[in-house]
């Protein structure tokens, strides 16, 4: 094989094995947070944003609290009384939560 031919395989390979590189975890929290402390946080974390285009306000919220909660992301959450209550939260926490969690 020539170089001509070589270096770009070099080059591919390198790439490959520079995609499959890890990014190391993130440290375990100094102290295990409260109940209290998690909910706190989890009301002040910014919701995060899907293509939920056409569906009712009551699906998008739960579509995105089931993929969050799936992701096990600091937004994650269930409201409880909502699945409940609300059928159509219920539905898009299911939804949500089957799809992320693939």
């Amino acid at each position: 094989m020539t170089n001509a031919f070589r270096r770009p395989l070099v080059a591919a390979g390198l790439l490959l094995v520079a995609g499959c590189a890890a990014v190391p975890p993130a440290p375990p929290p100094s102290q295990p947070e409260s109940a209290a402390q998690a909910q706190q946080r989890r009301e002040h974390a910014a919701r995060p944003t899907y293509n939920l285009a056409g569906y009712p306000p009551a699906v998008k919220e739960g579509y995105i609290d089931g993929c969050e909660s799936a992701k096990h992301t600091s937004y994650a959450r269930k409201d409880a009384k909502r699945m409940d209550d609300d059928a159509q939260y219920a539905m898009g926490w299911n939804d949500g939560f089957s799809i992320c969690k693939k």
